[in-house]
């Protein structure tokens, strides 16, 4: 394994494997750069060091070849940031790549077209019918499998190195995130996204500063189970908020009315709480909510007990006394780790206890703690309120990071490290 500061770049083609799996609007316009910026130092570094860039990404879900997925309208945004031109390649695989690949020159920088454009990227068989037999099934599997060795191959003779700075499909075995690696045994490193990702997750899970509180939002339990059990084993103080917070509620006796449950986790949520009770980890739940008659902007609302709520109301943010206790044990804190929102924070109506927590994790951030956000909502929600520069480490994956922090090896950090 390299390290990209040591590795010599002059007179290479380095292949880098990216996340630009960014937003776009109905006009293709790119609603959130956050990956794209990321990313920028990495691509940097090479053309600096006297290299040339192939990059590769995915975006979106495609189901083959298509203009809403092309890679081509992100092109503008990566040469406004990245300061050089971009070449295109309109297929990752054709004659073009290999053509433009070859003849590029130190300084120069190409971008593939969108790698989910082929199955072979995942290595999940397409077009199946739903009553395909278990028999079909597995030999559509085969059939990918094998052309996904010519895929990677292919896409590993563009270049000299191969870089991993998509630590946002670390979790997936995928062509270009793991398989790939296996062409460079001696000239495959991490970039500066993947590396800074490692490290921070790594900080906050192996040697803490203490007190080290780790806020969890979203809507289940059944989602987060590992995580909790995992950070049962490491933090000081837990906080659940958004609609997981109404299994523990309700499992505890309390009244939720209309509010989101899994009532299949109840007994789940009684045994966490037993567990962290036993381990010495402080629980802080919701003690009041703002409740809505419905779902939507428009709603009415009002505050009530997190355990009193009436029938036909739901719970759809954090009242004013969580919120003060939240904000109390996030200040006292040293090592912080949020993941998900703790209201439906898309709705202005309902973003304030997710905007309080943001606060509060910069205020404590700005005070000398060491705060990791991560999960694409509690990443919106630092972006958006202007708190992304006020906390220590924001990260770009969503479920990778959620892998890594149950301890899962990650085969896109696995194909690096060796």
């Amino acid at each position: 394994m390299q390290s990209i500061d040591k590795y010599s770049f002059n007179g290479k083609r380095a292949i880098v494997r990216v996340d630009f799996n960014v937003p776009l609007n109905e006009k293709f316009e790119i609603t959130d750069n956050t990956r794209i910026r990321a990313a920028i130092p990495t691509l940097k570094k090479v053309l600096a060091g006297g290299g040339s860039l192939i990059i590769m990404s995915h975006l979106g879900r495609p189901k083959g070849p298509t203009d809403k997925y092309s890679l081509k309208h992100i092109i503008g945004e990566i040469e406004k940031l990245l300061g050089v031109k971009v070449k295109f390649a309109p297929d990752c695989m054709g004659s073009d790549a290999t053509e433009m690949s070859k003849n590029l020159k130190p300084g120069e920088a190409l971008l593939l077209e969108n790698l989910r454009f082929y199955e072979e990227e995942e290595g999940k068989p397409r077009g199946l019918a739903e009553d395909a037999s278990d028999e079909d099934k597995k030999t559509a599997k085969v059939a990918v499998k094998a052309k996904q060795k010519d895929f990677v191959k292919k896409l590993a003779s563009y270049a000299d190195c191969y870089i991993n700075d998509a630590f946002g499909t670390a979790h997936r075995a995928h062509a270009s995130t793991a398989l790939i690696a296996e062409y460079f045994p001696n000239d495959k490193m991490f970039g500066y996204v993947m590396e800074g990702e490692i490290k921070a997750v790594d900080k906050v899970l192996e040697k803490p500063a203490r007190p080290f509180t780790a806020i969890l939002g979203g809507s289940k339990v059944s989602s987060k189970i590992t995580i909790i059990e995992q950070l049962m084993k490491k933090v000081n103080n837990l906080i659940i908020g958004g609609g997981m917070s109404f299994t523990f509620t309700k499992a505890t006796g309390g009244k939720i009315g209309d509010s989101l449950v899994e009532d299949d986790q109840l007994a789940l949520a009684l045994r966490l709480l037993d567990q962290a009770k036993k381990a010495g980890v402080n629980i802080y739940l919701p003690k009041d909510v703002v409740v809505g008659d419905k779902f939507g902007e428009d709603a009415n609302t009002q505050v009530c007990a997190v355990s009193n709520v009436p029938d036909g109301w739901m719970g759809l943010d954090a009242g004013t006394a969580t919120i003060a206790t939240w904000k109390e044990v996030i200040m006292s804190s040293k090592t912080i780790l949020w993941n998900g929102p703790v209201g439906v924070f898309e709705m202005e109506k309902f973003a304030k206890g997710t905007a309080a927590v943001a606060q509060a994790v910069a205020e404590s951030t700005q005070a000398g703690a060491y705060s990791l956000v991560g999960g694409g909502d509690s990443v919106a929600a630092v972006n958006q309120l202007g708190y992304a520069d006020k906390v220590s480490y924001v990260s770009t994956g969503g479920g990778a990071l959620l892998e890594y922090m149950e301890g899962i090896e990650l085969p896109g950090v696995k194909a690096i490290r060796g």
